[in-house]
Protein backbone atom coordinates (compact mmCIF):
# COMPACT_ATOMS: atom_id res chain seq x y z
CA UNK A 1 0.00 0.00 0.00
CA UNK A 2 3.03 2.29 0.33
CA UNK A 3 3.01 5.19 -2.09
CA UNK A 4 -0.44 4.49 -3.51
CA UNK A 5 -3.96 3.60 -2.49
CA UNK A 6 -4.75 -0.06 -2.86
CA UNK A 7 -8.51 0.20 -2.46
CA UNK A 8 -9.08 -3.55 -2.60
CA UNK A 9 -6.53 -4.21 0.16
CA UNK A 10 -7.98 -1.38 2.25
CA UNK A 11 -11.51 -2.76 1.80
CA UNK A 12 -10.28 -6.19 2.87
CA UNK A 13 -8.60 -4.65 5.92
CA UNK A 14 -11.81 -2.85 6.88
CA UNK A 15 -13.85 -6.02 6.35
CA UNK A 16 -11.56 -8.25 8.44
CA UNK A 17 -10.52 -5.84 11.21
CA UNK A 18 -13.47 -3.49 11.69
CA UNK A 19 -15.11 -5.58 14.41
CA UNK A 20 -11.99 -5.57 16.61
CA UNK A 21 -11.39 -1.91 15.85
CA UNK A 22 -14.99 -1.07 16.74
CA UNK A 23 -14.51 -2.79 20.09
CA UNK A 24 -11.48 -0.60 20.76
CA UNK A 25 -13.43 2.50 19.66
CA UNK A 26 -16.31 1.48 21.95
CA UNK A 27 -13.97 1.20 24.92
CA UNK A 28 -12.23 4.48 24.10
CA UNK A 29 -15.56 6.29 23.68
CA UNK A 30 -16.65 5.41 27.18
CA UNK A 31 -19.18 2.80 26.12
CA UNK A 32 -21.16 4.93 23.68
CA UNK A 33 -21.87 2.73 20.65
CA UNK A 34 -22.89 5.57 18.33
CA UNK A 35 -19.83 7.61 19.26
CA UNK A 36 -17.66 4.50 18.76
CA UNK A 37 -19.00 4.06 15.25
CA UNK A 38 -18.29 7.73 14.49
CA UNK A 39 -14.83 7.41 16.00
CA UNK A 40 -14.01 4.33 13.93
CA UNK A 41 -15.33 5.88 10.74
CA UNK A 42 -13.28 9.01 11.35
CA UNK A 43 -10.13 6.94 12.00
CA UNK A 44 -10.69 4.85 8.87
CA UNK A 45 -11.13 7.97 6.75
CA UNK A 46 -7.89 9.40 8.15
CA UNK A 47 -6.14 6.09 7.48
CA UNK A 48 -7.41 5.97 3.91
CA UNK A 49 -6.14 9.47 3.27
CA UNK A 50 -2.76 8.54 4.81
CA UNK A 51 -2.34 5.32 2.81
CA UNK A 52 0.10 6.78 0.27
CA UNK A 53 2.31 8.01 3.13
CA UNK A 54 2.49 4.68 4.96
CA UNK A 55 5.88 3.11 4.36
CA UNK A 56 4.88 -0.27 5.73
CA UNK A 57 1.47 -1.76 4.76
CA UNK A 58 1.47 -3.89 7.92
CA UNK A 59 1.48 -0.68 9.95
CA UNK A 60 -2.08 0.14 8.88
CA UNK A 61 -3.73 -1.43 11.92
CA UNK A 62 -1.33 0.31 14.29
CA UNK A 63 -1.98 3.56 12.47
CA UNK A 64 -5.75 3.12 12.82
CA UNK A 65 -5.49 2.23 16.53
CA UNK A 66 -3.27 5.25 17.18
CA UNK A 67 -5.72 7.41 15.27
CA UNK A 68 -8.61 6.02 17.33
CA UNK A 69 -6.85 6.87 20.60
CA UNK A 70 -5.77 10.32 19.47
CA UNK A 71 -9.14 11.21 17.99
CA UNK A 72 -10.99 10.02 21.10
CA UNK A 73 -8.69 12.12 23.27
CA UNK A 74 -9.23 15.16 21.02
CA UNK A 75 -13.01 14.73 21.12
CA UNK A 76 -13.04 14.50 24.91
CA UNK A 77 -10.80 17.56 25.21
CA UNK A 78 -12.96 19.60 22.86
CA UNK A 79 -16.08 18.66 24.84
CA UNK A 80 -14.39 19.72 28.04
CA UNK A 81 -13.32 23.04 26.50
CA UNK A 82 -16.89 23.67 25.32
CA UNK A 83 -18.22 22.68 28.74
CA UNK A 84 -20.28 19.76 27.47
CA UNK A 85 -21.13 16.93 29.81
CA UNK A 86 -22.51 13.52 28.98
CA UNK A 87 -25.80 12.80 30.67
CA UNK A 88 -26.48 9.57 32.50
CA UNK A 89 -28.62 8.22 29.66
CA UNK A 90 -26.26 9.16 26.84
CA UNK A 91 -24.24 5.95 26.71
CA UNK A 92 -25.60 2.72 25.34
CA UNK A 93 -27.23 0.55 27.98
CA UNK A 94 -27.30 -3.19 28.11
CA UNK A 95 -30.37 -4.88 26.65
CA UNK A 96 -32.95 -6.25 29.06
CA UNK A 97 -32.07 -9.73 30.28
CA UNK A 98 -34.92 -12.24 30.06
CA UNK A 99 -35.84 -14.24 33.15
CA UNK A 100 -34.05 -17.58 33.21
CA UNK A 101 -33.10 -20.46 35.43
CA UNK A 102 -29.47 -19.36 35.56
CA UNK A 103 -28.19 -18.07 38.90
CA UNK A 104 -28.71 -14.38 39.51
CA UNK A 105 -25.53 -12.61 38.38
CA UNK A 106 -26.96 -9.13 38.88
CA UNK A 107 -24.46 -8.16 41.60
CA UNK A 108 -21.53 -9.17 39.38
CA UNK A 109 -22.95 -7.23 36.44
CA UNK A 110 -23.60 -4.22 38.66
CA UNK A 111 -19.98 -4.32 39.88
CA UNK A 112 -18.66 -4.61 36.30
CA UNK A 113 -20.83 -1.71 35.18
CA UNK A 114 -19.65 0.37 38.14
CA UNK A 115 -15.99 -0.43 37.39
CA UNK A 116 -16.55 0.40 33.72
CA UNK A 117 -18.15 3.71 34.76
CA UNK A 118 -15.02 4.45 36.80
CA UNK A 119 -12.80 3.62 33.82
CA UNK A 120 -14.92 5.98 31.71
CA UNK A 121 -14.45 8.73 34.30
CA UNK A 122 -10.66 8.67 33.89
CA UNK A 123 -9.00 11.42 31.86
CA UNK A 124 -8.83 10.48 28.15
CA UNK A 125 -5.10 9.65 28.07
CA UNK A 126 -5.32 7.45 31.18
CA UNK A 127 -8.43 5.75 29.82
CA UNK A 128 -6.64 5.09 26.51
CA UNK A 129 -3.72 3.49 28.34
CA UNK A 130 -6.05 1.30 30.45
CA UNK A 131 -8.06 0.23 27.39
CA UNK A 132 -5.01 -0.60 25.30
CA UNK A 133 -3.02 -2.26 28.09
CA UNK A 134 -5.70 -4.20 29.93
CA UNK A 135 -8.67 -4.55 27.58
CA UNK A 136 -6.71 -4.94 24.34
CA UNK A 137 -3.84 -6.73 26.16
CA UNK A 138 -1.08 -4.75 24.46
CA UNK A 139 2.41 -4.48 25.91
CA UNK A 140 3.78 -1.20 27.24
CA UNK A 141 5.95 -0.66 24.13
CA UNK A 142 3.01 -1.41 21.81
CA UNK A 143 0.81 1.00 23.76
CA UNK A 144 3.52 3.66 23.66
CA UNK A 145 3.86 3.30 19.89
CA UNK A 146 0.10 3.58 19.39
CA UNK A 147 -0.19 6.64 21.61
CA UNK A 148 2.99 8.16 20.19
CA UNK A 149 4.59 8.57 23.60
CA UNK A 150 7.36 6.99 25.64
CA UNK A 151 7.08 3.72 27.56
CA UNK A 152 7.66 5.79 30.70
CA UNK A 153 4.59 7.88 29.93
CA UNK A 154 2.53 4.71 29.48
CA UNK A 155 3.76 3.42 32.84
CA UNK A 156 3.05 6.75 34.55
CA UNK A 157 -0.44 7.05 33.05
CA UNK A 158 -1.24 3.42 33.93
CA UNK A 159 0.06 3.91 37.49
CA UNK A 160 -2.03 7.04 37.99
CA UNK A 161 -5.13 5.48 36.43
CA UNK A 162 -4.84 2.30 38.49
CA UNK A 163 -4.33 4.38 41.62
CA UNK A 164 -7.52 6.34 40.90
CA UNK A 165 -9.40 3.12 40.18
CA UNK A 166 -8.13 1.54 43.42
CA UNK A 167 -9.32 4.59 45.35
CA UNK A 168 -12.71 4.44 43.66
CA UNK A 169 -13.05 0.70 44.32
CA UNK A 170 -11.93 1.03 47.93
CA UNK A 171 -14.58 3.67 48.51
CA UNK A 172 -17.45 1.88 46.79
CA UNK A 173 -16.66 -1.84 46.65
CA UNK A 174 -14.46 -2.70 49.66
CA UNK A 175 -15.21 -6.44 49.30
CA UNK A 176 -13.90 -6.42 45.71
CA UNK A 177 -10.55 -5.07 46.96
CA UNK A 178 -10.30 -7.80 49.59
CA UNK A 179 -11.26 -10.52 47.09
CA UNK A 180 -8.60 -9.31 44.63
CA UNK A 181 -5.85 -9.55 47.26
Amino acid sequence: MAGRRDEEAFSEFVHTRSRALLRTAYLLSGGDHALAEDLLQSALVKAYVALPRLREPRALESYVRRTLANTATSWWRSRRVRGERLTEGSSASLPAVPASVAPDRTPEVDEREQIWAWVCSLPPRQRAVIVLRYYEDLTEPQTARLLNCSVGTVKTQAHRALGKLRDMVAGELPNAVEEAL
